[in-house]
């Protein structure tokens, strides 16, 4: 099952304050890039996000699950809650990197 688009546009919209947010549609699901980072992938209208050490207390009472078949373990962000979905989101973008072919053009 691919993804909404309003349900997209939903989550676009309710974490617009995290920063630039722009999306990416590939195979039917989405990359949401905040800031130019790949920060959320959504697939069947379910919001992920890596497991990194800089959130582990911040979702240490959420769901996991995997967005596809043969994907690692992921946490499922609660995007309605913006109180808890927003800083997740800022700590992420913080500490993840740049895509590869980001940095090399910008380097």
């Amino acid at each position: 099952m691919s993804c909404d688009k309003e349900y997209i546009s939903f989550v676009c919209s309710q974490i617009e304050c995290a920063g630039m947010v722009r999306t990416r549609q590939m195979f039917g699901e989405y990359m949401i890039y905040i800031d130019e980072k790949p920060v959320i992938l959504v697939c069947d209208d379910i919001c992920y996000v890596k497991m990194i050490d800089e959130i582990k207390e911040m979702m240490a009472e959420a769901q996991t699950g995997h967005p596809y078949p043969g994907a690692r373990l992921h946490y499922i962000l609660d995007v309605e809650h913006g109180d808890t979905a927003l800083p997740v989101l800022k700590k992420l973008v913080e500490a993840l990197p740049y895509p590869k072919k980001w940095r090399k053009t910008k380097a």
